[in-house]
């Protein structure tokens, strides 16, 4: 008889989007939608119920069905749409008392938490973790898997959009695909200038003094921003960029190890799915 393959659900939700993970055998599958209403919501759960995939919402490739006891793992940071997922019978939210990270302050995020976590289980101790998302976050741990602290500021995509949205004659424009010209001629590269080169700047010095604490330490960037971001650095500071390990999936690795989710290694195979 066949052996019927492990299929389990992560779920971050994220301030802009709700960040997904599944397992099917030894496959990873990852995607991202928008936040979901309730009647969505509850449209899922009740196919999960009956062991049916909406297809759309979850593109999980190599099954057309789910166990009923399907188990869903959710770590979030907005308290609304958690509430949603609760209505699953099998869902479990994961909590900040639940890592097992020494020094962990009440507010933390847990996706902050998560990552260093995932990190440092991976790529070793002690660990800085950027997350260029929503928010850029800078989150450090030593070699005691000790938290040391971090700090957090609007993401480039965010100041973007609050330049357009705040003031009557700037235009909303989006992120250069290459680092900019510092000194523009024009308005849309003067606001990608401004804000590229000072992110960077600030990065590079939370990095540098990162390393004058532990100068052997890994530097993990991650974050829907983070290719960008690997891109200016390695244009603006490419001995920086050579040191630096881009990894998506760094929250997942972390809930991974936290629940305890047999049948996946980092090494295995990893397809990602957009949507």
């Amino acid at each position: 008889m066949k052996k019927e393959q492990p299929i389990w659900l992560g779920l971050t939700i994220g301030n802009s989007r709700l960040h997904w993970a599944g397992l099917i055998g030894e496959t990873l599958q990852t995607w991202d939608t928008n936040h979901l209403p309730a009647a969505a919501i509850k449209e899922i759960i009740e196919s999960w119920s009956a062991g049916i995939w909406p297809q759309e919402i979850l593109p999980l490739k190599g099954t057309v069905s789910a166990p009923r006891d399907l188990r869903l793992y959710v770590a979030s940071v907005v308290p609304t749409q958690t509430e949603l997922w609760q209505a699953y019978p099998a869902v479990r939210i994961i909590t900040l008392d639940q890592i097992p990270l020494g020094g962990i302050y009440p507010t933390l995020g847990i996706d902050r938490a998560l990552a260093v976590w995932g990190a440092g289980k991976i790529w070793g101790w002690p660990v800085l973790v950027i997350d260029a998302g929503t928010a850029l976050t800078f989150t450090g741990a030593d070699g005691n898997h000790q938290l040391v602290g971090g700090a957090i500021l609007p993401g480039l995509g965010l100041q973007l959009k609050s330049l357009g949205q705040r003031t009557a004659a700037l235009p909303e424009i989006e992120l250069p695909a290459e680092i900019p010209q510092r000194f523009a001629l024009n308005t849309k590269e003067a606001m990608q200038s401004g804000i590229v080169y000072t992110v960077i700047a600030g990065v590079r010095d939370f990095i540098s003094a990162w390393w004058d604490s532990y100068p052997e330490s890994r530097i993990l960037l991650t974050g829907g921003d983070r290719t960008l971001m690997f891109t200016y650095l390695q244009t603006q500071a490419p001995e920086v960029a050579a040191k630096i390990t881009v990894e998506p999936n760094l929250i997942f690795w972390g809930m991974r190890s936290i629940v305890n989710i047999p049948g996946l290694t980092h090494d295995e195979k990893i397809n990602q799915v957009s949507s």
